[in-house]
């Protein structure tokens, strides 16, 4: 059907939008059969790390040491009494615990946190997963699998049924960003490898990396990089990026996802809630696509002064596709501008956003949100092209927000979307 109005058109790119279905390229979620690595539910929702920097800002007189001796129910309690109680949760992360608890259907005018904490205890993780999943329209998610951590090794070793919602990327953060301890974990799966690259290292990264592509099947193989992060590059990392990872990507014909702009730990007394980011040189990214233009990058970058210049960078190299406003991008001012800058650079061939969710219950409120910004700008967009006197036909904006929502990042791969074969 043609596009008749700007009322029409407006409908009906907010309908599409918000109904589509999306892979969601990144994630931290698990599938229940890794056990306790799946984050759901109340608790955990509160005591992520986004909140718990956010109540140490409002509470000086609480040691660190106090809070990390709490139980995750005290802690949860905590934050909930200083983020919701005392202040009012108007912080995109306090706002995303609101949107959750009201998608669930809980009754927000009582502020009670122990009556939403029963609903928990008489839902199993299976119906909760397919609950959340059909609630935010998401069919399918990316985990981030580390066969550096044994507890991970142990549930792939297990053979578990996998369930088919739930795909693999192989992360390699201890690969590249700490080899002078990793080199010993390769070792104590048989891998024989030295420290100083001598002998058989080299071969041997390789089979590590091709065993675990043939064990666990990843899209993508992926690692988040320091803001420093420099190509070429002198060093354990840059040789093994040049000799062990581009080659098994460009054999195995899955692409080299990089994270970029991480500060780590620059509080270490926050644990997990201590990282920062740091403005990164875009020419790392340049270099590395242009010199290996047989082999697929993905790539994001966490600071908002270097999303212009990747952009332009996406222009000049097919073999890039960028992906997602990451963790402090993930603000609604921040996503909008960065997704307007993106789709007048280059239109549909980016994947606006991806969830980088640890806890499954954030799936509600990460895709809510930035349905609601990808939408209005979309519509922006094909208004400016309906004033110009364009026709618009509903089925060419649907096949537009497919691509946005899963169908480019299926192409770049060069695979069909199983879940929509399944759909089928």
């Amino acid at each position: 059907m043609t596009i008749h109005s700007k009322e029409h058109l407006h409908s009906f790119v907010t309908e599409t939008v918000r109904n589509t279905q999306v892979t969601d390229i990144h994630t931290h979620l698990f599938a229940e059969s890794f056990g306790d690595l799946l984050l759901w539910g109340v608790d955990d929702l509160l005591t992520y790390h986004y909140l718990i920097a956010e109540t140490f800002r409002f509470k000086p007189e609480l040691s660190y040491d106090a809070f990390w001796a709490m139980s995750k129910q005290e802690q949860a309690d905590l934050i909930w009494k200083t983020l919701f109680i005392e202040h009012s949760p108007y912080s995109e992360a306090c706002r995303g615990v609101v949107t959750v608890l009201n998608r669930l259907g809980f009754d927000l005018s009582t502020r009670d946190l122990n009556t939403y904490r029963e609903y928990y205890k008489n839902v199993s993780a299976k119906d909760y997963i397919s609950r959340i999943l059909e609630l935010a329209k998401v069919k399918t998610v990316v985990m981030t699998n580390d066969p550096f951590d044994s507890f991970e090794r142990e549930k792939w070793s297990q053979n578990h049924p996998q369930d088919p919602r739930f795909l693999a990327a192989l992360r390699i953060d201890p690969l590249l960003n700490a080899w002078d301890t990793s080199w010993t974990l390769l070792v104590e799966q048989g891998y024989e490898v030295k420290p100083d690259f001598s002998g058989n290292t080299i071969s041997e990264i390789r089979r590590f990396l091709n065993d675990w592509i043939a064990r666990i099947n990843p899209l993508y193989m992926a690692v988040s990089l320091p803001n420093d992060f420099a190509y070429p590059e002198d060093s354990s990392r840059g040789r093994i990026i040049d000799e062990c990872i581009v080659p098994v990507a460009r054999e195995a014909n899955i692409p080299f996802a990089m994270m970029i702009g991480v500060k780590r730990q620059v509080n270490p007394s926050l644990k997990g809630a201590g990282d920062s980011l740091g403005k990164s040189d875009i020419g790392t990214v340049e270099r590395i696509v242009s010199k290996y233009q047989d082999v697929k990058f993905l790539v994001t970058m966490l600071s908002r002064e270097n999303q212009h210049e990747l952009a332009v960078t996406a222009r000049k190299n097919r073999n890039l596709l960028i992906f997602g406003c990451w963790w402090f991008l993930n603000n609604p001012s921040l996503i909008e501008e960065i997704t307007r800058m993106r789709f007048e650079l280059l239109g549909g061939s980016i994947i606006p956003q991806h969830s980088d969710c640890r806890i499954i219950d954030q799936l509600l409120y990460k895709w809510d949100h930035s349905r609601e910004i990808i939408a209005k700008v979309l519509f922006e967009k094909y208004d400016d092209l309906l004033a110009a006197g364009w026709r618009l036909e509903e089925e060419e904006i649907q096949r537009d927000v497919d691509d946005l929502l899963g169908g480019t990042f299926w192409k770049f791969l060069g695979k069909p979307d199983p879940a929509a074969i399944a759909a089928k």
